[in-house]
């Protein structure tokens, strides 16, 4: 199938406006749209069809509490990692939606699925985590062009989370993620505006 230049456009301006959201608004998703987006998920690429990924949808607010609370203890501990002016700015950055968003999902990478039979990741194991990483993405691009935000937390302790959701042995923590709708949309990513860096292209190398 042959796409149009118009669609092509628009999935430019998606890739472009996809932003790691930390503000959210508190308002409930309908579960037609998370369907959607569950859907939209299952249509990412994985090393032998292995679809190595298992994705939990936590609501209890217990279990999210516990979530928020990690967070908080390993966000001051890599706090520490900086000083004087860094560490005045780091302290002023916003890192998780984990206190508002709706939707908040947590994604493991099973080591050794069943499912694609070891097809193309006997030499690179890690292709199992790409995969997961490609679905991440795909659920990325697919809530933004359902005008919804997705923010990674990646302040967490792995193993604390895998204890805390009492998953199976082999599952490997990849990612927690909070979707909802967000309090405001620009294409300015908030590290770039908040002054921590600035987007920088990386030029294809050539041997």
């Amino acid at each position: 199938m042959d796409f149009t230049q118009d669609e092509a456009n628009t999935l430019e301006r998606i890739m472009r406006w996809r932003r790691d959201v930390r503000h959210f608004r508190d308002t409930a998703l309908d579960e037609a749209r998370i369907e959607r987006l569950q859907a939209a998920m299952d249509l990412a690429p994985s090393v032998g069809n292995a679809r190595p990924w298992q994705v939990i949808r936590v609501e209890d607010a217990g279990l999210r509490q516990a979530v928020h609370d990690n967070f908080l203890a390993c966000n001051a501990e890599a706090a520490q990692a900086y000083e004087g002016e860094r560490l005045s700015e780091y302290n002023r950055l916003k890192l998780a939606g984990l206190d508002k968003a709706p939707l908040q999902l947590a994604v493991f990478t099973v080591s050794d699925p069943a499912e694609g039979h070891g097809l193309g990741r006997h030499s690179i194991p890690a292709t199992l985590q790409a995969s997961t990483a490609m679905a991440i993405h795909t659920l990325w691009l697919a809530a933004r062009a359902d005008n919804l935000g997705l923010g990674m937390v990646s302040i967490l302790d792995p193993e604390a989370i895998e204890r805390l959701l009492e998953v199976p042995d082999g599952w490997a923590f990849s990612a927690w993620l909070c979707i909802g709708h967000p309090e405001f949309v620009d294409d300015t990513p908030l590290l770039h505006r908040a002054g921590w860096q600035e987007n920088h292209s990386h030029a294809w190398l050539r041997r």
